[in-house]
């Protein structure tokens, strides 16, 4: 496929956001101010300004005996690259790759996109239209190469749409100007009489090179295509992304599953095909109105299974507001790992964690009620209770060491104990009631004591005399007592779990 870009130049970038934000300055003069060389200029102004012979780099001295009641305002540093890229990522409706142009414009990568929209007349006119309602004074141009668009954008009078190897022709009537030359380049050809791209393109080589230094040619050589100049993408394109655009704007749910449900079938292809699985994907509507409203997934394993997808989708589809429509669909895998297919069995007794079904169904339930309401615990060898388990977030973690099933467990263990107090006979013997929240237990059976140490190289503190006691309505709680009974000073004790 053959490279075709566009560039748009914003003529009065600053000024124009500043009458989108102040409407009251649509028909005032006005300009910004910068320190340039300790000497204070005029860095951007508006088109009234501009009209009236105030010019960028203007003494602001100068500027304010032209109009003395020009109105001026201080220019924020990088204030225009800012905005550039804000407007570059409304502009990845259009294309993944836009790319600031500083000081005022943007670059596209068109590539493959235009016929979306009709052609590149189409597509041009759907992007210029589009910024000027927004309220910018805008020109463009498409070609081969970005340094042709660009010079076309700022200086040409004919067509905007350079035909496919036809830059050469299309530059030679431009000032030097259009090649982003420096101003000392320009001024040498200006006394040389050299004042369009055509009195000097055709020279030797080695006679710009003396004359007017490498840069020259570089910038000769970017424009007719016989280099490429490199340019940075605002947003990089993810490698597993799909885009559907809408001939006319969607409005209904049935609309967006439909558009879903497409998307899924070509993103899992994609996957499939690199023996890739999704874990958590993202899906931007951008609205007519120029809003984008994102709605995210997660899986519990790597999968490519389009229908089981969709599900995950569908609980999030009354969360999109489509408000006067959605005119791009883009959704993107933003975490991906590698699918490993498990081996199929006739018979097995009973289910695993490798299953689908199981990881599937804990999807499903995550998207309805959140992923904090599902955990996985694997043990960890440590003796002290709540050290003994820790929290993972994936299914392919495997066990390290066995579940401790010789002795009793809780199915419930709070993070920290928590103070109780207890009546007992006599000191090492199980308590006969508890008073825990405001409630009291009476204990109708009890087992114990299990004595586990405190791991001292880890910190230092009393043992732990652990009982499982049963009260009168049979619910049944893990309690111990903090170190040795003293008789001058009661022990502690604590209630650290709950039984089923």
């Amino acid at each position: 496929m053959e490279k075709r870009y566009m560039t748009i130049w914003f003529r009065y970038l600053l000024a124009n956001r500043m009458t989108l934000r102040k409407p009251e300055l649509k028909d005032k003069s006005f300009v910004f101010k910068s320190t340039v060389a300790n000497r204070v200029v005029v860095s951007a102004c508006n088109n009234n300004a501009q009209k009236q012979g105030i010019f960028i780099g203007m003494p602001l001295a100068d500027a304010m005996a032209i109009l003395p009641d020009l109105e001026v305002f201080q220019e924020i540093p990088k204030q225009n690259e800012r905005l550039l890229k804000a407007l570059g990522k409304w502009c990845i409706r259009y294309t993944p790759i836009v790319a600031v142009d500083l000081p005022c414009g943007l670059i596209f990568d068109i590539s493959g996109c235009t016929h979306l929209w009709g052609g590149e007349a189409g597509y041009y006119k759907e992007i210029i239209n589009r910024l000027r309602n927004l309220g910018y004074d805008v020109r463009g141009a498409i070609a081969d190469t970005i340094g042709a668009a660009r010079a076309v954008a700022h200086y040409g009078n004919i067509s905007p749409i350079v035909k496919s190897k036809k830059q050469h022709e299309a530059l030679l009537p431009l000032p030097p100007a259009a090649l982003q030359l420096e101003n000392i380049t320009l001024q040498k050809l200006n006394k040389l009489g050299l004042n369009t791209i055509n009195s000097f393109i055709s020279m030797p080589r080695s006679v710009l090179r003396r004359r007017f230094g490498e840069n020259m040619l570089q910038q000769i050589a970017r424009a007719l295509g016989d280099e490429e100049e490199h340019i940075k993408p605002i947003q990089v394109p993810q490698p597993y992304e799909q885009r559907l655009p809408s001939i006319e704007p969607i409005r209904t749910a049935t609309g967006i599953e439909i558009a879903i449900k497409n998307l899924l079938e070509l993103l899992c292809k994609q996957l499939s095909n690199d023996g890739m699985g999704l874990r958590a994907a993202s899906l931007n509507c951008y609205r007519v109105d120029g809003k984008i409203i994102s709605v995210n997934i997660g899986t519990n394993m790597p999968n490519s299974n389009p229908s089981h997808l969709f599900k995950l989708f569908e609980l999030k589809i009354a969360s999109i507001a489509p408000a006067l429509g959605i005119e791009l669909f883009i959704m993107e895998a933003t975490k991906v790992e590698e699918l490993n297919p498990v081996q199929e069995i006739l018979w097995q007794k009973e289910g695993g964690l490798d299953e689908m079904c199981l990881a599937e169904l804990l999807d499903r339930l995550a998207g309805k009620l959140g992923n904090s309401v599902i955990h996985r615990y694997l043990p960890q060898a440590r003796y002290w209770p709540e050290r003994s388990i820790k929290a993972v977030n994936s299914f392919s973690e495997k066990l390290e060491i066995g579940w401790m099933n010789d002795r009793p467990r809780p199915v419930q263990l709070l993070n920290k104990p928590e103070a109780i107090e207890v009546t007992a006979p006599i000191p090492d013997y199980p308590p006969m009631l508890f008073r825990y929240k405001e409630q009291t237990h009476k204990i109708k059976k009890a087992d114990g004591p299990e004595r586990i140490e405190r791991e001292w190289w880890l910190d230092e503190g009393q043992h732990r005399d652990y009982y499982t006691v049963e009260d009168e309505s049979g619910k049944r709680y893990w309690l111990f007592r903090s170190g040795h009974y003293n008789g001058e000073k009661p022990s502690g004790w604590f209630i650290h779990g709950f039984f089923a």
